[in-house]
């Protein structure tokens, strides 16, 4: 049980009763918390995730934890409306604190997670068990597959107020902001890099104003804000063992945003021929299939809902993500390498993954009018 304490474990006891705790293993590969799945004594007994929150990147664990409780209640009980009878299967369910022992937090979000000794912040969702996930489209029917399920996602909450949810990433893809960030950086060049980059900072910024956008629109009232999940690869897509959708996981980053960011991180993700740090630049081409693939599914379950300024920004969508995403490779490289894991002994990680997401949108500008 690498990474927990026995005060810990003692709390998980108490957490999970009367359910008797197996084991806990380290599962899946997330980047940004911990996971661990807790098996419990009892074949028809439930398993559950156990989670260490990241709290240096989500600083608002209760705004967080709200977030989840309002989008998952509100999923159900469209779930429940439709008749839906595998509910549990078809959403994400958080597992609250035993109230009855004490750890009442000030609200409700409270009773989701835990602070123990040192300071971790932990929350426990329900197992769902005979489900798998997939790292990568691999065809256009597999990008259809991931486009219909967070076009679903989409429906599913398309009469939720994304207003009401608290933004646990300020100016997550706020694209002129991260410009700024940009132009301030190159600036100070805090470690002496700049030299390295001028090329692709000359690229970068010589597109500022188009990358600038959509923000814009939205700011104008000409497309509207709406709940968005922000980490949309496909492997936060469950499916069932038939390759069936259950439902969307991950939602730490869902916050207010533009429809076009899904679709974009998606593409940017799974439309790519080569690795989003790819050093062999031939290898990083746009895939127009899986791009298509990946429209015609989300288009299908979003087409009622979309307004007509919303269904013309989704092309737009990958070639808005993968700039940002380049400014923001950039920057940290610039900045000395303080956001972004890098390899050990590998100091120009952050600018192959930053020439990378040029190439791409190279290949995804040259792509545009034919998609």
């Amino acid at each position: 049980m690498a990474g927990i304490s026995e005060s810990l474990g003692r709390i998980i006891d108490i957490w999970i009763k009367p359910f008797e705790v197996v084991s806990i293993l380290e599962h899946g590969n997330g980047l940004i918390n911990s996971t661990y799945k807790i098996e419990t004594k009892g074949e028809e007994n439930p398993d559950f995730i156990l989670q260490k929150i990241n709290h240096n990147i989500f600083k608002d664990v209760d705004g967080l934890q709200d977030n989840i409780i309002m989008v998952t209640d509100h999923i159900r009980n469209g779930l429940i409306r439709d008749g839906v009878k595998d509910i549990d299967r078809r959403v994400l369910t958080l597992h609250y604190l035993n109230l009855e022992n004490n750890y009442k937090g000030k609200d409700e979000s409270r009773l989701s997670w835990y602070k123990d000794e040192e300071g971790g912040c932990w929350r426990i969702f329900k197992y769902i068990p005979n489900t798998r996930s997939y790292d990568k489209m691999t065809s256009p029917a597999m990008a259809e597959l991931a486009g219909r399920a967070f076009g679903n996602f989409h429906k599913q909450l398309s009469d939720f107020d994304g207003e009401s949810l608290c933004e646990v990433i300020p100016g997550f893809h706020n694209t002129p902001m991260r410009i700024e960030n940009l132009r301030k950086r190159v600036a100070a060049d805090p470690v002496g890099r700049l030299k390295d980059v001028k090329a692709e900072v000359e690229f970068l910024l010589s597109r500022a104003g188009e990358y600038s956008k959509i923000v814009e629109m939205g700011d104008a009232g000409l497309i509207p804000k709406r709940v968005v999940h922000q980490d949309t690869k496909f492997n936060n897509v469950l499916l069932d063992m038939e390759d069936n959708i259950l439902c969307v996981i991950d939602l730490d980053t869902v916050m207010p945003g533009y429809i076009c960011y899904d679709v974009g991180d998606a593409i940017r993700t799974g439309a790519n021929k080569g690795l989003e740090d790819d050093e062999n630049l031939d290898n990083v081409e746009f895939d127009a299939d899986i791009y298509n693939g990946f429209i015609k599914g989300f288009t299908a379950e979003t087409h009622d809902m979309l307004t007509p300024a919303e269904a013309d920004t989704l092309a737009f969508g990958p070639r808005l993500l993968t700039y940002e995403q380049a400014v923001r490779f950039l920057d940290d490289y610039i900045d000395g390498d303080n956001y972004y894991k890098c390899r050990k002994n590998y100091p120009q990680h952050n600018l192959v993954r930053a020439r990378a997401q040029i190439k791409l949108l190279q290949s995804m500008e040259k792509h545009y009018d034919a998609v």
